[in-house]
């Protein structure tokens, strides 16, 4: 199962056509914008002045989140942790030098009941309110809830496919199998989901604090500085990424290099461009995209609370999730676990995680019973985005498998 929403009819009532036409085979439509929602107290003259005016629901000036550490994750006690930063700094990693994690105000968070959040979350899904007809920003406030909707960078991403594979499930044997298309989406990749989050808090920084962040980086096996370069592109952020040399398809190399990236070839493999670009963000004035940045993380497991709207808030039995960096099925489990935590629903979904056979640390620490994880050298392999040998996220995705064991 890969890693959207059902999709609804826009707020507005009305779009008048401006243009069709034929291109390359390919239809075009061009659409006006419908007047604003009734919600939208004083109307804009497009969907960010609307968002800019509306007033926000009594009591939602109570959240927050901070970073925490994530061994106090790991030990239990991520909301009682002396240690805690605002979201505002530039750091990725706690005093010990392990990594940081997003911990919710999870009592504030709950003066709300479940069915206040499933009527709240539904509501939004695929309208075309700024910026709640994202799939991520349609869930802001367990996502980044003090951040103002005027920072916020989004192409409308998540709100992907459940599709039902009926006939891989046969061939399989299983009667309901469902298929998370995330690919469905700007860049093609589920990396949309946390780059908007991630560029959306560097706008505001970029604000607050001019000068400690001037630009973005990232290592990358194709569909992260896609990511990056794209919703940098859109925010006017500079972006840098560090490729491995010959070891990404075309497709992905076209994309940061036409989103104005600077893009810099290195004659090794992920886990060198990971090392390299922790150098340089580390001594210049660039901020780390890479998932040791636990805020890609906040807006990666919206899909999976947008997997139990589109099951009606009914839990599946099995998610399975590709693994190579290992952030994901972390974010997928914090989704999930939230979820839980609030009432939502009464359990959590089993998790797996699967690994290609030439590039499976994952798998060889689970035979050894998590307990001695041991980096492998990365051989090739058919999907080059998990060709990883050394995840960052290890310890985050064995804390999801035990805890959904």
């Amino acid at each position: 199962m890969q890693l959207g929403f059902s999709q609804r009819l826009a707020a507005g009532t009305q779009a008048e056509t401006l243009q069709r036409g034929l291109h390359a085979g390919r239809s075009r439509v061009a659409a006006s914008r419908p007047r604003a929602a009734a919600s939208v107290e004083a109307p804009g003259t497009n969907i960010r002045e609307d968002a800019h005016n509306r007033a926000d629901p009594p009591g939602t000036d109570a959240f927050n989140a901070r970073y925490v550490p994530f061994k106090a994750v790991q030990e239990g006690n991520g909301k009682a942790s002396s240690e805690q930063y605002s979201l505002d700094e530039v750091l990725y990693r706690a005093n010990d030098g392990g990594l940081l994690d997003v911990q919710h105000d999870m009592d504030a968070l709950a003066r709300f009941d479940a069915d206040y959040w499933k009527k709240l979350f539904d509501g939004r899904v695929g309208t075309t309110a700024w910026p709640y007809g994202s799939g991520v920003w349609s869930k802001k406030e367990w996502v980044l809830p003090e951040l103002s909707s005027d920072d916020i960078v989004s192409m409308f991403e998540g709100n992907s496919n459940l599709f039902w594979a009926e006939r891989f499930g046969r061939e399989l044997g299983m009667s309901d199998l469902w298929v998370k298309q995330c690919g469905n989406s700007h860049t093609g990749s589920f990396k949309d989901l946390g780059m908007t989050v991630l560029v959306s808090q560097v706008n505001r920084l970029r604000k607050i604090k001019p000068e400690a962040v001037q630009a973005v980086g990232c290592a990358s096996t194709g569909d992260t500085s896609a990511a990056l370069s794209a919703y940098c592109a859109a925010a006017g952020i500079p972006s840098i990424v560090f490729l491995p040399a010959d070891k990404i398809s075309l497709a992905q190399l076209v994309q940061p290099i036409a989103n104005g990236a600077l893009v810099l070839s290195i004659d090794t493999d992920f886990d060198g461009c990971m090392k390299l670009i922790q150098e340089v963000t580390a001594a210049c004035p660039i901020y780390l995209a890479n998932s040791m940045n636990s805020l890609r993380l906040e807006g990666q497991k919206t899909a999976a609370i947008e997997i139990l709207q589109q099951f009606n808030w009914q839990v599946p039995d099995w998610v399975i999730i590709p693994g190579g960096n290992l952030g994901n099925i972390y974010a997928f489990y914090k989704g999930f676990k939230m979820c839980k935590d609030l009432g939502l629903v009464d359990r959590l979904p089993r998790l797996v995680c699967a690994q290609a056979q030439n590039a499976n640390p994952l798998y060889q620490a689970y035979k050894a019973g998590y307990d001695n994880f041991k980096p492998v050298k990365a051989k090739t392999t058919f999907a080059s985005a998990i060709q990883i040998g050394d995840p960052v996220s290890i310890d985050r995705a064995v804390l999801a498998l035990r805890e959904t064991d």
